[in-house]
């Protein structure tokens, strides 16, 4: 069984936060040209993270300034689009010759701690500009660091792109060992790991409801697959939200967290239904044609898509919410299951069987245009949730046996191992 690394992070009152440093001048500002993240090509932004100063410290003293800046380079690189200049070329001299080792940007720091209380001074900073594009102060507990250091990159990321990044973001996901099925929480570098479920059963299918403060999932552990949700908030109460005859499966939460699309089986066959956030039914969305399982709202809510073997396979269809008209999406591959919509684009991911592997796709359902595979190697692939922001993509990778989680970016690049947790990870969900 994983046990937690690190106890619950939660910036509490204590923890300030404030600009330091805002030098950009409006005319500056309003000429700035933001990278952009989707494009197909695109060359990888170069920054130096030296270690961050004590000034209170000798040289020999500062082993919590590199950490800071490690944990501070990993989660900037994790976004995709940045590559950290090794150490070694400079030193970690936050004085080196930026230029010459071609960096385009750096972020220096500096800390101080006392009575367990951290403060942090950090700027980003233009090279070939030699001007201060952003800074920020935290001050926090030990225990806050990492959440510090992560907003404070999501802040680097908007600068640079215009839109904030997703280091403050978390992922869920189902952890097996051995017969037993949990959910877990981490952040995306996997430094803060949380055990939300303790059913000692089988859990499956956690959804973040929007805000990211509750999760529903589904549990066996009282004989039925029950629907259930937490407030992660605290560690002890989880509610019951369905508890109907057969299945209450994954449900998919609308964009303001007041309603869900379920399936249930409570009258023989999977359908999917329209229910509140109290678990009460609001409308009967499929009827009895074919298994209806896995629906996804898109960004407006105007549409659904979801996965059903009325036509013999699974395939995804897609509903629209305001007609209640339904058309087939996809026609290749022999299976295709698991779709998660882009919560920023006309986009779906999906798991695809082709040649007896499961495969990434993704599908525009607006436009007809074919699908685009991403993955390609002989790994199963399954169970795509999207960033935040829309640029990339997690999912269930088999290696050997036993599943770990992997991300992507939408383009099919950049594709890695996320964590080496102990036992076998499926179902992960990134929060919104």
């Amino acid at each position: 069984m994983i046990k937690p690394m690190l106890k619950k992070l939660s910036l509490v009152s204590s923890l300030t936060v404030s600009i330091f440093l805002c030098l950009i001048h409006s005319a500056i500002a309003a000429d700035r040209v933001y990278l952009d993240i989707s494009a197909p090509e695109i060359r990888k932004i170069n920054i130096a993270v030296p270690s961050f100063q004590n000034k209170s410290l000798n040289d020999q003293k500062q082993n919590l300034g590199k950490e800071i800046a490690d944990i501070v380079g990993q989660a900037l690189q994790f976004h995709g689009i940045i590559a950290i200049i090794p150490t070694e070329k400079y030193g970690e001299n936050q004085s080196a010759d930026w230029k010459k080792l071609g960096a385009d940007y750096t972020i220096l720091g500096q800390y101080s701690l006392s009575a367990d209380i951290l403060k942090l001074e950090m700027r980003l900073q233009d090279v070939a500009g030699d001007e201060i594009v952003m800074g920020k102060t935290f001050s926090g507990s030990m225990d806050q660091k990492n959440q510090m250091l992560f907003k404070f990159c999501d802040s680097v990321i908007e600068a640079l792109t215009g839109k904030p990044g997703i280091a403050a973001t978390q992922i869920a996901f189902v952890n097996r060992d051995n017969t037993v099925k949990e959910v877990f929480l981490t952040d995306i570098l996997g430094k803060s790991l949380r055990q939300v479920t303790r059913h000692k059963h089988l859990v499956v299918s956690p959804r973040f409801v929007p805000g990211g403060t509750f999760l529903s999932y589904t549990s066996y552990h009282s004989g039925n697959q029950n629907l259930y949700i937490t407030d992660l908030r605290q560690d002890k109460t989880t509610q019951a939200l369905s508890r109907r005859k057969g299945l209450n499966l994954a449900p998919s939460w609308s964009a303001d967290g007041e309603t869900m699309i379920l399936t249930l089986s409570k009258d023989g066959n999977p359908d999917l239904y329209l229910l509140d956030k109290k678990g009460e039914i609001i409308e009967q969305l499929t009827n009895h044609s074919g298994i209806n399982v896995s629906p996804a709202w898109s960004p407006d809510g105007s549409t659904v898509v979801f996965v059903s073997d009325r036509t013999g396979k699974p395939q995804l269809f897609v509903l629209d919410m305001r007609t209640r008209n339904v058309r087939r999406l996809t026609f290749e591959g022999t299976e295709n299951a698991e779709p998660s919509w882009s919560p920023t684009e006309s986009l779906i991911v999906y798991s695809s069987l082709r040649d007896g592997v499961y495969q990434l796709f993704t599908v525009n359902p607006q436009t007809g245009a074919s699908p685009k595979q991403l993955t390609h190697d002989m790994s199963n692939h399954e169970a795509p949730s999207w960033s935040p922001d829309g640029n990339q993509i997690i999912f269930a990778k088999r290696d050997g046996n036993k599943q770990t989680i992997y991300g992507i970016m939408k383009n099919g690049s950049f594709e890695r191992k996320l964590f080496n947790f102990p036992g076998s990870q499926t179902y992960p969900q990134w929060s919104r």
